[in-house]
């Protein structure tokens, strides 16, 4: 740990103590972000009985934050370029701790349901970011070390943010998840007060307007269609609209940032092969991941028979293998081959989701967390060395851009996922499960063909 904050001759970025302060303020944030989308999910039926509401009501709690990050992500990418990392950061993490603090004092549903979409606006102008602040003030020799400790933060708050959540709501009230946002929040805020620099925009550009709408919309109804999909269990005229609206959008927005001078995300960003793979290679990757994640809990529960509790057990294997590769990754992808190095996990993930999609008729729980376990360390050895791929082929002023195409390929991947997923349990919920994981299996081996393609390019595909 000490090595990312020491200095050395010819070091880009900040120096050790100043990229320390940094650092804790992003990792607290992620921390934030990711713990509150997944201990709302559970505090939902509380949520709803102490609201008075119907559970359809409830789900906007949670939809109300994931639709809004969704359709924002893109815009503050854009937005960090033209005026600093630093406005949009500190006004992101200022509106998400004050929001945090709304939702806690929140008395009616629509209240309630306005703070969170409030807070998901807040989330997105941090979380859309937070790769390339982190590119900005470590040197590129520790680029995949910071990469790697940043994929490991996110898989063990996933992993603990339920039993956190089930403690909470144990011993006090749904509120204090929210409330208990506010102190690291003011924390996070003074660190990057103190540490993160005040550097001019690289761009003194006009915003792209249409394409931010575009965007917006893209993104939304992308989520919306997922959602639809995926919680109606039958192909719905809604989820229908929604998914042409999603294809529409997305002719228009390619259309529109072709044709202006500024568009809000530059396409000669794809015109580098490498970057281009890897976004693509982290999509399909995304896809697969998205359409495990819904598959799994009907599995476990629907199939298996096996309790809410313990099928939330039987998942914890995955988070923890992320947990014990991903920091290894981020370092042997400062040393070797990232691309090399994903290939490598991509493949360990294939042959993972192979054991889950062969699972015998009754297996036994040590079993199925062995699966699950190779699963996760195959992820973990891909994400951050793919990440680190994205964000080191494009140049530092481009880096912002990069971040948002991360968190739009992860975004819209695990929404496609839960699309086809929806669409499997509308056309056969008895059999969705094994057809969905063996589409994962397919979504994730297109993966590692994009990613073997990618070492065509850096002449090491004869490693293999």
């Amino acid at each position: 740990m000490t090595t990312l904050f020491s200095n050395q001759p010819g070091d880009e970025g900040l120096p050790g103590q100043e990229r320390a302060r940094v650092m804790a303020a992003v990792m607290t944030t992620t921390l934030m972000g990711v713990f509150d989308g997944t201990m709302i999910n559970i505090a939902l039926p509380s949520m709803a009985k102490a609201m008075q509401v119907q559970a359809n009501v409830s789900v906007w709690f949670a939809n109300g934050y994931l639709l809004s990050a969704a359709m924002t992500l893109a815009i503050f990418a854009a937005l960090a370029v033209r005026v600093g990392y630093r406005p949009v950061f500190l006004s992101g993490l200022t509106v998400f701790t004050l929001t945090s603090l709304g939702c806690a004092m929140a008395s009616t549903p629509e209240m309630l349901i306005g703070m969170r979409i409030m807070q998901g606006i807040g989330g997105a102008a941090t979380l859309s970011i937070a790769p390339a602040i982190l590119r900005s003030v470590f040197p590129g020799r520790l680029l995949g070390r910071i990469l790697g400790l940043h994929a490991l933060l996110i898989a063990s708050s996933s992993a603990i943010a339920p039993v956190l959540g089930g403690t909470v709501l144990d011993i006090m009230s749904w509120k204090w998840l929210f409330a208990l946002n506010v102190l690291p929040g003011t924390v996070s805020l003074l660190l990057v007060f103190r540490s993160l620099p005040r550097k001019p925009a690289s761009e003194r550009t006009p915003f792209d307007t249409i394409g931010a709408v575009l965007s917006a919309i893209l993104l939304g109804s992308m989520v919306l269609a997922a959602n639809s999909a995926s919680s109606d269990h039958h192909i719905s005229v809604e989820a229908i609209s929604w998914s042409l609206l999603a294809v529409l959008s997305a002719i228009a927005f390619i259309w529109q940032i072709r044709r202006v001078k500024h568009p809000l995300l530059p396409p000669v960003m794809f015109k580098n092969g490498r970057f281009t793979l890897a976004a693509l290679t982290s999509l399909a990757c995304f896809v697969s991941q998205g359409i495990t994640f819904i598959a799994l809990p009907f599995l476990f529960q629907s199939v298996y028979g096996y309790s809410p509790v313990v099928s939330a057990l039987l998942f914890t294997p995955w988070p923890i293998g992320i947990v014990l590769i991903a920091p290894h990754a981020g370092r042997w992808a400062d040393i070797f081959s990232a691309p090399l190095i994903s290939t490598v996990g991509l493949a360990l993930f294939v042959v993972g989701l192979i054991l889950l999609a062969t699972l015998p008729a009754r297996p036994a729980a040590w079993d199925i967390c062995l699966r699950s376990l190779w699963c996760g360390i195959g992820f973990g050895c891909f994400q951050s060395p793919n990440n680190r791929e994205m964000l080191s082929n494009v140049s530092r002023d481009y880096a912002s851009y990069a971040s948002g195409v991360l968190s739009i390929v992860r975004t819209f991947g695990q929404c496609l996922g839960a699309a086809v997923m929806g669409a499997l349990l509308a056309i056969n919920e008895l059999k969705a499960v094994h057809y969905a994981l063996w589409i994962a299996v397919v979504a994730s081996a297109a993966s590692v063909v994009l990613s073997v393609s990618r070492l065509r390019k850096t002449g090491l595909a004869h490693t293999l």
